[in-house]
């Protein structure tokens, strides 16, 4: 629960606040015993969250210029500005109303302060030695920006003029920064009169700061703002006409508490309940309150930040181990279809081995074998790469004619048989050989050239031996033109035929 400290010239009234409702729960004077009653209150409420408003007269307002500065320096110029202009600066702060542009870039700044704080100062300790968390010490006027938002201010100059309980408060503001506020007691007037005096003083107020340059004398109207009081609305239009100076729109009380969010108040206070309420949801960031008075407020939000930083990570583990139970589930439920699939798979292949015919082995023998024989045929020779290097080699023969092709495998027992027939001895080493017999003919060439046709098979076989692991066993030649061979071919039926004569070459390599 939060509580507001609202500070008067007579009374001291405590408020609690809680979703939009003020509740009264306590009222002290402003004297000594005040303070005593107070401090009493506090020890049975510590360590509460406190808000503190001050709706005083005599708050003091001016504006000064000062470098363009930032961080720490700006800072230390900031006080020496207060204390300056102030005695006491325990209840003084600085509102930035902008830079000014030019040559040197000076920040504009208006200094603000209680004109007598020793009122408010022994109400501020009590709250520190009872270790209340104070988040904030506001004025009324620090709140009217935020009012005049919530009614409908969207820029440019505007005054903000409520009835309160202590009296009639005033605010100029200028492109939603304060820029100057009063306060005048009333008495008990009728609406008519109250009405007639809100005017009165607004104008004297718009002559008060055209004076002091901070309203242009030309220009077009001011808009003002007044909340009437509930019921009073039509008797404050009636009075506040507007005119080429100042341009009233009143809206009333109840509307006003509509659009700030205020959802009960006790029946007995004025527009103060606006400023209270905003006091809680929209503090401004500028306040009167020192460092060390709000300092059970920074470790109190500092422990919030570790609680929620902790909430957070838990948060973030819950949800990370959500997400892996959610997947040890999938994974379940995968594990499960894969389980199903696998006793369908062994009912199938029960199935089909029960058809097998009786074998005087077992299933895992067949297994093995059927393994084995795989493998054996992995590593059985397959005609392809001799085939393919045949190929390439016969790309640089064009004129080379094949008539046919045979590609065996021979063992060792069949070379020896076959040893007699071949050119080149074989290796003991090897345990197998492809053997490609080569059958065919030399075309584009005369028939009667048989010395260029000789050649060309020649230059083929040679081309064959070019990669060493490929071995011509036998080369023979359409005839012989050497003088220890002897002439072989088929000459004679060539040139019966007219065509060319056909060679014959038996290419070998090792298989491993």
């Amino acid at each position: 629960m939060k509580r507001l400290v609202y500070f008067t010239a007579d009374d001291h009234c405590v408020y609690t606040w809680s979703a939009g409702k003020l509740e009264l729960e306590a009222k002290f004077p402003g004297d000594e015993l005040g303070v005593t009653a107070f401090r009493e209150y506090l020890s049975g409420h510590r360590g509460g969250l406190y808000y503190a408003l001050a709706d005083l007269a005599g708050e003091d307002f001016h504006e000064e210029q000062i470098p363009y500065l930032r961080g720490g320096d700006r800072e230390l110029v900031v006080q020496r500005r207060l204390a300056q202009r102030y005695r006491d600066t325990r209840l003084a702060t600085a509102l930035s109303l902008g830079h000014i542009r030019g040559e040197r870039r000076n920040e504009r700044l208006l200094l603000t302060s209680f004109t007598n704080t020793q009122r408010l100062t022994p109400w501020l300790d009590a709250l520190a030695e009872s270790e209340a968390k104070l988040a904030g010490m506001f004025s009324v006027p620090l709140l009217a920006p935020a009012l005049a938002a919530r009614l409908g201010a969207r820029g440019g100059r505007c005054f903000v003029v409520t009835v309160n309980s202590t009296g009639l408060r005033q605010c100029f503001v200028e492109d939603g920064k304060l820029r100057f506020a009063r306060l005048e007691r009333t008495v008990d007037m009728v609406p008519e009169a109250l009405a007639s005096f809100v005017r009165s003083e607004t104008g004297r107020l718009a002559q008060y700061l055209s004076t002091l340059r901070v309203l242009p004398r030309e220009g077009p109207p001011v808009q003002v703002l007044v909340v009437a009081p509930p019921g009073q609305r039509a008797a404050f239009e009636r009075t506040l006409v507007s005119d080429t100076r100042l341009s009233f729109l009143t809206i009333d009380q109840a509307d006003a508490e509509r659009r700030v969010g205020v959802k009960s108040a006790p029946p007995d206070t004025g527009a103060e309940q606006l400023y209270l309420h905003l006091a809680v949801r929209r503090p401004p960031r500028e306040q009167f309150a020192r460092r060390e008075d709000r300092r059970s407020y920074y470790l109190w939000q500092l422990k919030r930040g570790l609680v929620a930083a902790g909430a957070l990570s838990l948060a973030a583990c819950a949800v990370y181990a959500g997400a892996g139970w959610i997947e040890v589930f999938g994974q379940r439920g995968e594990l499960e279809q894969l389980r199903a699939e696998t006793r369908s798979t062994q009912q199938e292949y029960e199935r089909i081995t029960s058809t097998f015919p009786v074998t005087q082995t077992t299933t895992d023998n067949l297994r093995a074998t059927v393994v084995e024989f795989t493998n054996i045929a992995k590593r059985s020779a397959q005609p392809e790469r001799a085939l393919m290097y045949l190929s390439k080699v016969l790309a640089d023969f064009p004129q080379i004619e094949l008539d046919s092709l045979a590609w065996r495998i021979e063992g060792a027992a069949q070379r020896g048989r076959n040893a007699a027939a071949a050119v080149a001895p074989n290796d003991p080493k090897r345990s197998a050989t492809e053997v490609l017999d080569i059958s065919g003919r030399v075309g584009a060439m005369q028939r009667s050239d048989y010395r260029a046709i000789t050649m060309e098979v020649q230059r083929f076989a040679d081309a064959l031996r070019a990669d060493p692991s490929y071995e011509v066993l036998r080369t023979q030649l359409p005839f012989d033109v050497t003088s220890e061979g002897t002439l072989s071919g088929d000459i004679g039926r060539a040139a019966e035929t007219g065509e060319a004569p056909r060679f014959t070459i038996v290419l070998s390599r090792s298989v491993q």
